[in-house]
């Protein structure tokens, strides 16, 4: 497959880079070059094989996207939470499964690390992390508890200096490559803990996904664990309970809030241009009705998206989000990309199942982004308990 030029054109219709610092836009424009350099003329291959481009870890590493709102001491590049979506949005402009790695990488490995572990776990593995010597996978999905992660059954015992972890997760974006883990499991109290697992360790394996429609360019897999030695102090210290996982989780949902967004722009960008360029009955498509009321709809859903972005990032950074704000965000961001890349690929005709063009695969990976990390219905419902005092979920 021939390599594809990417002379995308970032949307901007109310004027949001106004609302941005110097920093902020040379952090953007930096990995929007690395893309366009480095991704797009090679993800169509990857994503139609359904293999991981192993060496972009690395360049992620350099490029600091892993974990930029981690300390500089540890590695991280101390960086804003502005600075950190801007970084998901470009990246998931190239490819959901780049995102993904990145975002796991971040929000879910060094976050936890960063925010629950001790001063030893931090500086043993941060700093590996941030430069992309060492990728990690995050374990909360269960084959049989996935909404629902109090229920699940992966276990630690106590053992004197260690714990035996014993139990199986699922769909784990980064597992088959990664040296690190971070498990949650319940403890003999039935208390949920964060472990850190190594690569090596018996017992401890990583069978890769096969078969997947969607995300093909991601490498996932499970997290097997079969009676497991887990040193004691490889255990989080400072947190039990769901709220650490969902810490995480809320911190790796702000990144889709961005990403997804970087996709619909994708699929926008280039439906625009190929509005313009497609002549049937004797003049470009982009001049008939229809056509222009999906593109009307399409910039007006992202210019509304990227506001409500900006305004989340504002109170991240301010410390005053709360995670129903960020779940409103994740979700929002998923929807509207779905729609958007659902009528690029009618604007295409065609043309929009082709791998010449990067909208069926954007398609496909949002049907997992839209799933992974709180399923749109889950979203809804956590909006919903928190504006009527209910809770729906049981």
């Amino acid at each position: 497959m021939a390599a594809r030029t990417d002379n995308f054109q970032s949307p901007d219709y109310f004027k949001v880079d106004e609302l941005l610092t110097e920093e902020h836009i040379l952090i953007r424009e930096t990995v929007r070059k690395y893309v366009k350099r480095e991704i797009s003329p090679i993800i169509e291959e990857y994503a139609q094989k359904g293999e991981f481009p192993k060496h972009i870890i690395k360049q992620l590493g350099d490029l600091g996207c892993f974990g930029p709102t981690i300390p500089e001491q540890y590695g991280g590049g101390g960086l804003d939470y502005l600075a950190y979506g801007l970084m998901m949005q470009e990246l998931e402009r190239g490819d959901s499964g780049v995102r993904s790695t990145a975002s796991v990488q971040g929000s879910l490995v060094m976050f936890p690390i960063y925010q629950y572990g001790s001063e030893e776990q931090r500086k043993k593995y941060l700093p590996k992390l941030a430069s992309g010597d060492w990728l990690g996978c995050f374990g909360l999905t269960e084959p049989d508890h996935g909404s629902d992660p109090s229920s699940m059954i992966t276990n630690i015992r106590d053992a004197g200096d260690h714990v035996i972890l014993n139990g199986a997760k699922m769909w784990i974006s980064n597992s088959p490559f990664a040296q690190v883990a971070v498990v949650w499991a319940k403890d003999e109290t039935g208390e949920i803990r964060g472990v850190i697992v190594e690569k090596g360790m018996e017992g401890f394996s990583t069978p890769t996904t096969h078969g997947k429609w969607s995300l093909r360019a991601s490498a996932t897999g499970e997290l097997v664990f079969d009676q497991v030695k887990v040193p004691k102090e490889n255990i989080f210290p400072n947190v039990k309970g769901l709220k650490g996982p969902l810490g995480c989780l809320t911190k790796a949902r702000y990144g889709i809030a961005w990403g997804a967004i970087g996709a619909a722009m994708d699929c926008y960008d280039t439906a625009l241009n190929y509005s313009k360029e497609r002549i049937q009955f004797g003049k470009p498509i982009g001049g008939f009705q229809l056509q222009q009321k999906k593109l009307a709809e399409m910039i007006t859903e992202i210019t509304k998206a990227q506001l409500l972005n900006w305004r989340l990032g504002v109170l991240m950074n301010e410390g005053k989000v709360n995670p129903q704000q960020v779940s409103m965000a994740k979700r929002n961001a998923c929807e509207v990309a779905t729609n958007i890349c659902r009528d690029a690929r009618q604007i295409l005709g065609g043309m929009g199942i082709s791998g010449e063009y990067p909208v069926m695969r954007h398609m496909m990976n949002l049907e997992s982004v839209i799933t992974y990390e709180g399923t749109h219905d889950i979203h809804l419902l956590i909006t919903g308990m928190d504006v009527t005092g209910f809770n729906a979920f049981k």
